[in-house]
């Protein structure tokens, strides 16, 4: 029995498995206090299933408490300890600017400001130490820390990657004086070369980790108070760790919700038999969109979030600011906008009746009839659908536009930012979305999938039976999985068979070759580049690999990526990075009964009101349908337009298609 909970900027879910039946429930979000929910979400789940909690052998977590930290800036007081001469680094940051054309454009101000940044008299260079750290600076460090209040330090030294003894002894000197102190020091963290990545990868972990800590700690302790197993968290690269693990290194953690959502985009991928898909997540506060390619999720080494790095491995996710809770507004100009701001879970849209007057996306979905105001949507919330007329009136005043134009346009816009963020990862990187099919979840997703599809010429949707707690449902298909890189700079004779292994089983020495007692086989890839050039390829390979062959994989990829090779360039292996991975389960989800209420009430499709079949309830295996149709599934809904045609699988997956 396997219990999974993701909580979200709007509502938390929970997705309970039991030999291949699937439970589901969602509770909206409880913002500062976001155990509750998940507490909620489990009572919620374990009712509707007839269970108790002590039959669940894994409870997995996934979370936006590190994101929201992170985005709100209201993490830990960190500071930061660099060499003499470097304190400034994270202000300096790249000569690179976030506009091209905006000179002026800002950046993000520091997470650590100047006054908690100290410089450390020390320096190591590429060849070794060029500056010895003398026996008192530890202690000198150490009281700077103690006396600036702060709740966590981050350590970054130079050239730490290569010779990390002065952040050993300023590391355990700072753990032995100060106990109550967070450290985080970069060769424990990101052992890699580029001083601003590293050092700004570990300020993050820093900055967020006591917060999560705590967070984490609170929620163990309750699951035990309720007979749960010890939760296992959702990290960005698309595994589970243990919760104490995660709480003391905050920055793997911070896509944990966008992580479990690619997660089950590829489980439900594989098993609708379309192992090339496009992850489509639609929530209440913003859109995650994923590609999924032969059943598995595109990572990533590297990723910006607010115009600060991670170079952590990850999911590849790209997120907008469009989701069902989106409040529409007129720009300077006169434009009708969508998002970014969202009503969240308090108040939430107009029509959910809790005080917000604001039109938000899932108004303009009532209106219009996707969304059907005797409906209740996931967590008890029932639709008021004066309220949010009189929303949209006051947004259509301002445009010049009568109410149901004024809703149309709102769609149209949010469907607009969703085409932008899938055509950044298909479109922009070379990837046809019209090979792939749409895979659309989260609880507003399916709502605007046909539109979305169409856009991007896709000929086929899966919207799958528990589509809007996909994420929660990948928690509990989560490998366990444990990575970690290392700078090695091999070229030349030096790199040569007998050097890469040596560097290999360092690297998995120091990661632990077991993962919860089981052996693991690791995956490796090997960064490599021309002598010269400023960023890497990644190459797959084996634990011992043939140089010659790794650096010909290399020159192969450098030619697809470039249109070019050079025969008489040095091939350099730059970084190993490496995954620990124990595979996780791989539930099989069945079809309900099927039964279904049978309805139907007009929609607006261009303009035109139809009155369209709605089914509500669990489709059973082998129904079909045919466009305009309406599928009120239990925590989301699927609106098909004339001209499309849906059938459901043996797992309860809707797989509708064109023509």
């Amino acid at each position: 029995m396997l219990l999974g909970v993701d909580v979200g900027g709007t509502f938390t879910d929970a997705v309970l498995l039991d030999q291949g039946a699937v439970h589901t429930a969602k509770v909206p979000t409880t913002p500062g206090s976001e155990s509750d929910g998940v507490m909620a979400a489990v009572a919620a789940v374990l009712e509707r299933a007839g269970a108790e909690a002590a039959a669940v052998e894994v409870f997995a977590h996934g979370m936006t408490v590190g994101t929201n930290a992170l985005l709100e800036e209201r993490g830990a007081r960190t500071a930061l300890i660099a060499t003499r001469g470097f304190a400034d680094l994270l202000e300096i940051g790249r000569q690179d600017r976030p506009d091209l054309y905006r000179l002026c454009a800002p950046k993000p101000a520091p997470l650590v400001p100047r006054e908690l940044r100290f410089e450390a008299a020390e320096r190591t260079g590429p060849d070794g130490v060029v500056d010895a750290m003398a026996a008192e600076e530890p202690e000198r460090l150490a009281a700077l820390v103690a006396a600036s209040g702060a709740e966590s330090v981050a350590i970054c030294l130079l050239f730490s990657y290569l010779d990390p003894g002065h952040e050993r002894r300023l590391a355990a000197h700072l753990r032995e004086r100060l106990p109550g102190l967070h450290v985080s020091a970069s060769h424990e963290v990101l052992p890699r070369f580029r001083e601003y990545e590293r050092c700004s990868t570990t300020t993050i972990d820093a900055y967020l980790s006591p917060l999560l800590g705590r967070y984490l700690g609170r929620l163990g302790e309750e699951a035990a108070a309720a007979g749960l197993p010890a939760p296992l968290v959702m990290q960005s690269s698309g595994g589970v760790a243990p919760a104490d693990e995660a709480g003391r290194a905050g920055a793997w953690s911070v896509l944990s919700g966008p992580a479990g959502g690619a997660v089950g985009a590829g489980l439900l991928a594989r098993a609708a038999g379309e192992p090339d898909a496009l992850g489509f997540d639609m929530g209440g506060t913003s859109c995650d969109v994923c590609v999924v390619e032969a059943g598995a999720v595109r990572r990533t080494d590297a990723r910006r979030i607010e115009g600060r790095v991670i170079q952590l491995p990850m999911v590849d996710v790209h997120t907008v600011g469009a989701g069902g809770g989106s409040v529409a507004w007129r720009d300077s100009g006169g434009a009708l906008r969508v998002g970014p701001r969202s009503a969240g879970a308090q108040p939430g849209p107009a029509c959910y009746g809790r005080g917000g007057s604001e039109p938000t996306v899932t108004d303009a979905n009532l209106l219009l009839g996707n969304l059907a105001a005797d409906s209740k949507l996931a967590g008890g919330v029932e639709l008021d659908a004066a309220a949010a007329a009189a929303a949209v009136d006051r947004l259509a005043a301002q445009l010049g536009l009568g109410r149901e134009e004024t809703a149309a346009g709102i769609l149209r816009v949010a469907n607009q930012e969703m085409v932008r963020a899938l055509r950044v990862v298909t479109v922009e990187r070379g990837v046809d979305p019209r090979r792939f099919a749409l895979l659309p979840f989260g609880g507003a997703g399916p709502m605007h999938a046909a539109a979305i599809a169409t856009e991007l010429g896709i000929e086929r949707i899966v919207c799958p039976r528990a589509s809007g707690v996909l994420s929660a449902l990948g928690l509990c298909a989560s490998d366990r999985r444990r990575d970690t890189a290392h700078t090695v700079m091999l070229g030349g004779d030096e790199l040569e068979a007998e050097r890469v292994a040596a560097e290999v089983e360092a690297l998995i020495a120091a990661a632990g070759a077991q993962l919860g007692g089981e052996e693991t086989e690791p995956e490796l890839v090997y960064e490599m580049r021309y002598a010269g050039q400023a960023f890497e390829l990644p190459v797959p390979g084996p634990r011992r690999p043939d140089p010659v062959a790794l650096a010909a994989a290399f020159e192969r990829l450098h030619e697809e990526r470039y249109g070019h090779r050079d025969p008489e360039g040095e091939v350099v292996l730059v970084d190993i990075r490496l995954a620990l991975v124990a595979p996780g389960p791989e539930p099989r989800p069945v079809a309900a009964a099927g039964e279904l209420e049978r309805r139907s009430r007009p929609v607006s499709f261009d303009g035109e009101w139809i009155e369209t079949p709605v089914l509500r309830g669990e489709p059973g295996a082998g129904e079909r349908a045919e466009g305009p149709v309406v599928f009120e599934l239990p925590e989301a809904t699927l609106v098909l337009p004339p001209g499309w045609r849906a059938e459901v699988d043996a797992a309860g997956t809707i797989t509708a298609g064109r023509g």
